[in-house]
């Protein structure tokens, strides 16, 4: 087995030796082997790999210098005893004859490389079989959704989330896609693998921008991926964040630490795609009376009934404990109590929030972007933008006349701007959660928050604490600076009034004016705000049955 990172790696000429060409896709939880060994500032995916190699144990490599990480790579695994061969490929930048005829050397030097190592020598025959015979298509799916996924190399995770949401992956143009290794070329082998989709590390990239124009009348959507603290696909992002089509940016540090999050946007974003949903049997639809939403979050699980004509029969919201199941089985015996309900009056139940997919009686689950926009334009449709103040996160929605999502964007890297933040300063400030809003208005002195990392900000707490500033001053910097992380956050998208704030810090007035003043526009509130998205999964069964769009 010889394993490999590049698409430009001459695959072929692996199995013609007899060896299996074994791609490393790296799933790791941490850093702790590469940062023994190497610097914390190497790229996270050329760390990913250095563990890889350590924990799998893998013994044969050949790179591909890609990138100046990956060498950096090679320099560290080549002198580690436990490699027996490692070799590197130097990748020209252009595709010329005079690159092609220099790859070709390249190839040659690999080649030679292994035969002196495993005694070995190589199978002109098969690699000529293996060499004209052109991989098979991909088998499209039943999806009604066809999207692509573009930029850097894609974590298996986050693959894997891709798949699972649905859609038929109909290009897949990122670092080591599957359907980029068409065979095209047949006069010369290292041409046909120099003239596959460039990356960009490449000198033309013009390339990139042809294939994608072939490919959109076809697709839905764009999934585009990039790394943390590498900026070479980010340029290529902000050029395509002005096309036609719908695209959702994910960054990750290959690590799946914010794989939850990460489900949630991919699974937003395909609901975004989709237009209609099927209609059930008519007979459902006859007997149909009561809906229930269900919205389990990380700090409260809210329960919503709505009858035939979207209104709302009874609402609950409780504390989320250890585990997701537990608080919802409890939400659903206390709306079913208040509602004067059976558990078989409900026809349909939704389920929504970061537990929704472990809520085993709920009929199907939504995320809480498309709820949160579904609620939000029932109860006001000249809303445009939402902000969403959620326990771990916070979120900006856009919504188009008929209130569809057009588009959102997340803050899922700091617990900063959040609920969690909150109750983290209420903690430090020993003064009750629900009191700080009330407080915050006897404010004198305007202090600031500066700090964008949710620990450090309570360093600076701290901080004023011990210059002893006013606990109202230290409470309105706080909440100037959420406001200031929100704003921030809705420039991604642009400013649209009107301005509906849901979630549980809607409830914190201090929160509320601060925002409204940054904002320079009113926020309209409902009278219970946290239960926006439940009413909104309420809302989406009671469409789903009578076959309407989302």
């Amino acid at each position: 087995m010889i394993a490999y990172i590049c698409k430009y790696t001459p695959i072929e000429v692996i199995k013609s030796f007899g060896e299996e060409a074994y791609k490393i896709e790296p799933t790791v939880l941490n850093f702790d082997k590469a940062h023994s060994i190497t610097h914390d500032n190497l790229c996270s995916y050329s760390k990913s790999v250095i563990e890889e190699v350590i924990n799998k144990k893998i013994d044969k490599i050949l790179f591909v210098n890609c990138c100046d990480s990956i060498k950096r790579v090679y320099d560290v695994l080549r002198f580690r005893k436990e490699i027996k061969f490692i070799h590197l490929l130097d990748l020209p930048r252009k595709v010329n004859p005079s690159s092609i005829k220099y790859y070709e050397n390249e190839i040659n030097k690999f080649i030679k490389a292994y035969e002196d190592f495993s005694g070995t020598l190589f199978n002109e025959v098969k690699f000529n079989y293996l060499f004209m015979k052109k991989l098979k298509n991909n088998t499209m799916s039943n999806s009604e959704i066809n999207i692509a996924i573009l930029g850097g190399r894609c974590p298996k995770f986050l693959m894997d989330s891709i798949k699972a949401s649905g859609p038929n992956i109909f290009a897949n143009f990122t670092c080591t896609g599957d359907n980029n290794r068409i065979l095209h070329k047949l006069n010369s082998y290292s041409e046909s693998i120099l003239s596959i989709y460039p990356c960009m590390h490449m000198i033309d990239t013009d390339y990139r921008n042809k294939c994608l124009k072939k490919i959109e009348n076809n697709i839905q959507g764009i999934i585009y991926h990039t790394i943390k603290f590498c900026d070479i696909y980010s340029f290529e992002y902000a050029q395509l964040k002005n096309s036609k089509l719908p695209i959702l940016k994910i960054e990750t540090n290959y690590t799946n630490e914010s794989n939850g999050q990460m489900k949630t946007r991919i699974e937003a974003f395909i609901e975004s795609l989709k237009k209609t949903r099927s209609p059930c049997k008519k007979e459902n639809i006859k007997r149909l009376q009561y809906i229930l939403g269900i919205d389990s979050g990380s700090t409260s699980t809210n329960a919503v009934i709505i009858d035939s004509d979207k209104n709302i029969v009874a609402y609950i919201i409780i504390r989320t404990g250890a585990k997701t199941i537990n608080s919802a089985n409890k939400a659903l015996e206390q709306i079913l109590i208040k509602s004067n309900l059976k558990r078989e009056d409900i026809s349909f139940i939704v389920s929504t929030g970061y537990g929704r997919v472990s809520i085993p009686f709920a009929n199907i689950n939504v995320t809480e972007i498309t709820c949160h926009g579904k609620g939000a334009h029932h109860i006001n449709s000249h809303i445009r933008t939402i902000v969403d103040i959620g326990g771990q996160d916070s979120k900006i929605i856009r919504l188009n006349e008929i209130g569809e999502v057009v588009d959102f964007t997340m803050n899922d890297k700091c617990a900063a701007g959040t609920g969690r933040f909150l109750e983290m300063m209420s903690r430090t400030l020993e003064i009750p959660l629900e009191k700080m809003g009330e407080e915050s208005l006897k404010w004198k002195e305007d202090l600031s928050i500066t700090n964008m990392c949710s620990v450090f900000a309570e360093s600076e707490v701290i901080s004023l604490i011990a210059q002893n500033k006013e606990i109202s001053d230290i409470i309105h910097g706080i909440n100037k600076s959420i406001s200031g992380k929100i704003v921030s956050l809705m420039g991604k998208l642009g400013k649209k009034p009107d301005y509906m704030l849901t979630g549980g810090v809607a409830k914190n007035i201090g929160v509320v004016k601060t925002l409204e003043d940054t904002l320079k526009e009113p926020l309209q509130i409902y009278e219970e705000p946290e239960i926006v998205g439940a009413l909104g999964a309420a809302i989406i069964g009671l469409d789903y049955l009578n076959g309407k769009e989302k």
